[in-house]
């Protein structure tokens, strides 16, 4: 029968004990190794998500208690079109939302859009090109007039499958109006008159409105001091069907996420 001494007990002790500290040492290592990375990564995703609300206004809300995962796009200021607006002025370019909303469309991850809109109108076509563009999208949408939805603003507003205005929120309605030289001839009063009808169209096709109220509505002369149109304030623009409810944040989101559950059970 073979016996170990003392000595060799001993050596077998500290060989394994050595071999267990080292092993332990090596997974706290890799965990902080993991954690260190890991934490690098959530930086630069917090650093990515601020560039993107700081230079296009937008950001993605996945921290809420039903659990759903929406896109918040801005509309602000003045639509700019095929030239670039002043430096100084607050702008919505087509370029970056009409790609964004390509994105949108195609991600897996996003649910649902909300939009927010605070514009002065703008540039015809190309407000009209984001519209069609939202419009189209297969996601549930709901849009929110903070401030005034102006002008082209109105088809951007009307574009989602249902929109909100806060209380004190505006809508303009006012005809087609150019900058710069524009040639007096039938021709040219011709043209104003199919973009008109493009707008008015548009509004009347993605909301309660009748074309005809709203032409009313576009050729008013008793309110605008210096322009034909009419000013409409919160209740007024649900009033005339052009919107759908009074509200704010909170209530856009929660129809939001309304929309998005019971498109999720109609697929069920």
């Amino acid at each position: 029968m073979q016996t170990k001494n003392l000595c060799d007990i001993d050596v077998v002790y500290s060989t394994e004990n050595s071999n267990a500290v080292n092993k332990s040492k090596n997974s706290n290592d890799s965990y902080q190794g993991k954690s260190i990375v890991d934490e690098k990564v959530a930086k630069e995703k917090e650093k990515l998500e601020n560039e993107k609300l700081q230079e296009f206004g937008q950001v993605t809300l996945d921290k809420n208690r039903r659990d759903h995962k929406l896109h918040l796009l801005t509309i602000i200021g003045e639509i700019e079109g095929h030239e670039c607006l002043p430096q100084q002025t607050k702008t919505t370019k087509y370029e970056h939302i009409l790609p964004q909303l390509a994105v949108l469309e195609d991600s897996e991850d996003i649910e649902g859009v909300l939009i927010l809109v605070n514009t002065i109108g703008g540039a015809v076509e190309s407000g009209l090109a984001i519209a069609e563009m939202i419009a189209s999208l297969s996601k549930p949408t709901v849009s929110l007039i903070l401030g005034d939805s102006h002008s082209i603003g109105v088809p951007l507003a009307v574009a989602t499958d249902y929109s909100f205005i806060v209380p004190t929120g505006t809508v303009i309605i006012h005809p087609v109006r150019m900058s710069g030289t524009v040639i007096g001839s039938r021709q040219t009063y011709d043209y104003f008159k199919i973009m008109q009808d493009r707008i008015v169209g548009f509004i009347a096709d993605h909301s309660n409105a009748k074309k005809e109220r709203l032409e009313m509505l576009m050729f008013n002369t008793t309110m605008l001091s210096k322009d034909l149109g009419t000013i409409l304030v919160g209740g007024q623009a649900v009033e005339e069907g052009i919107v759908d409810a009074i509200g704010g944040i909170h209530d856009a989101i929660e129809k939001l996420y309304d929309m998005i559950e019971e498109k999720q059970g109609s697929k069920a």
